[in-house]
């Protein structure tokens, strides 16, 4: 049986990623700041060179909404690799179509919408704009784990910690959907940083990324009365928008996107209930 040689192997796992980058339309520099892998490695990557970090294959694969299996296993199909590019280039609508047909999970889904982005991005205002529109009832996810640990979460995650404020969280989020066939929700920003959790929401509800530039998403949260985020703290900026590039990647697995960067509450209310129809649910 001929073994394939490690270099072989590590170039053709950076040809793979190369192709599924430029089928993307994504430069290097976006494939970087989409994974939050650097541009010098991911140079290494697509020229066959250096050691392939699992992890940050991973987070390369996410950014490319590929697995990890179709980077190292070889060619895909031509018929899915036609697929995938189709379902890519499809409205919304079409693609909540393609996956009620083809997932049954997405018929539990229906009616349930989580709106998921950074703070400061508009969720609980927006949110509750959206269910008086669509007549929809509006939960905050916070205040379900509030209601579950009879505290107010800073001091859920004082007392826990962010791991029990997360194991609470799926709780919290178990029972909305337990109880609730039609609801808006505002998911907290970091929920996607969880994965079994993020992947339970994605399969319960319609998730809508609302967006925003890093600056707005800190001059709304100094708005609200919240001037901890820059309180000595000059490199602020600098890790908000560290923390938006790691998990761009992520939030772009929702179903929709709207970004509410320069518009007004209203324009962004409207673009909101826009994307939430346009994707054939209600």
């Amino acid at each position: 049986m001929n073994e394939q040689r490690p270099e072989a192997f590590v170039a053709k796992v950076g040809e793979a990623v190369r192709r599924a980058r430029e089928r993307k339309g994504l430069t290097r520099k976006r494939l970087s700041e989409l994974s939050g892998v650097s541009l010098r490695y991911l140079a290494q990557l697509e020229a066959g060179e250096g050691n392939i970090s699992i992890a940050l294959l991973h987070r390369v694969a996410a950014a490319l909404e590929a697995s990890i299996a179709a980077l190292v296993g070889g060619e895909e199909t031509s018929e899915a690799a036609r697929f995938a590019a189709l379902y890519r280039q499809a409205p919304p609508a079409t693609r909540a179509r393609v996956l009620e047909m083809l997932d049954p999970q997405a018929q539990g889904r229906r009616e349930r919408i989580a709106l998921i982005g950074l703070r400061g991005a508009g969720k609980t205002t927006l949110g509750r704009r959206l269910g008086e529109s669509l007549d929809l009832p509006f939960v905050e996810l916070n205040r379900e784990i509030e209601a579950l640990s009879g505290m107010p979460v800073n001091e859920v995650i004082a007392l826990y910690g962010q791991e029990g404020y997360r194991r609470l969280e799926r709780q919290a989020l178990e029972r909305v959907v337990s109880t609730r066939e039609r609801v808006v929700l505002a998911a907290a920003g970091g929920l996607v940083t969880a994965p079994d959790t993020f992947s339970f929401l994605l399969a319960h509800f319609h998730a809508v990324w609302l967006k925003a530039a890093p600056e707005e998403h800190m001059q709304r949260v100094r708005a609200q009365g919240d001037e901890r985020p820059m309180a000595g703290n000059p490199k602020a900026m600098e890790e908000l928008n560290a923390l938006l590039a790691g998990r761009e990647a992520l939030y772009a697995h929702a179903a929709a996107t709207v970004d509410t960067s320069g518009r007004t509450l209203d324009a962004s209310a409207a673009d909101l209930e826009r994307a939430v129809r346009g994707l054939g649910i209600l």
